[in-house]
């Protein structure tokens, strides 16, 4: 994508996109959760690095994930989000830390239950939203 069509997509859906992190977004559009590992000491990493976080080795990979985890905190919140998101939010609204079934930890929001129903350690599972131009955001629901 050319540098002032991508700047223009990216102001369109409020997200930055880098081409170190692509795979992530690919991922979603196959119905896939994905986080990189790397190839030498096996550490797993989210958010995406250009090198591993543990032995600084560029010697990554992408891996699937169980799209599992538990809830590890979470907040609701009730006034409008930001105008870059508001597309895609409407309060209220939960912002969550999900720890993967894989040990890593990700920002995500907390969709489909009410948020007096949410519980640390309560078992999450990952949904996709679709916002449009071929975007899938990364959400998480409370485990049917």
């Amino acid at each position: 994508m050319e540098t002032e069509q991508k700047k223009a997509f990216e102001e369109r859906l409020g997200l930055r996109f880098a081409h170190w992190n692509a795979p992530f977004w690919e991922g979603t559009q196959k119905g896939e959760l994905r986080i990189q590992q790397c190839r030498d000491c096996k550490h797993k990493m989210y958010p995406p690095r250009v090198y591993c976080t543990r032995c600084l080795s560029a010697n990554v990979e992408w891996i699937k994930c169980s799209g599992k985890g538990k809830l590890y905190a979470y907040s609701t919140i009730y006034e409008d989000p930001p105008p870059r998101v508001a597309k895609f939010l409407s309060p209220p609204y939960t912002l969550a830390l999900v720890d993967l079934d894989e040990g890593v930890r990700m920002l995500t929001n907390i969709v489909e239950c009410n948020p007096e129903d949410l519980k640390c350690d309560m078992e999450v599972e990952v949904v996709f939203h679709n916002i449009g131009e071929e975007v899938n955001l990364v959400w998480f629901r409370p485990k049917a």
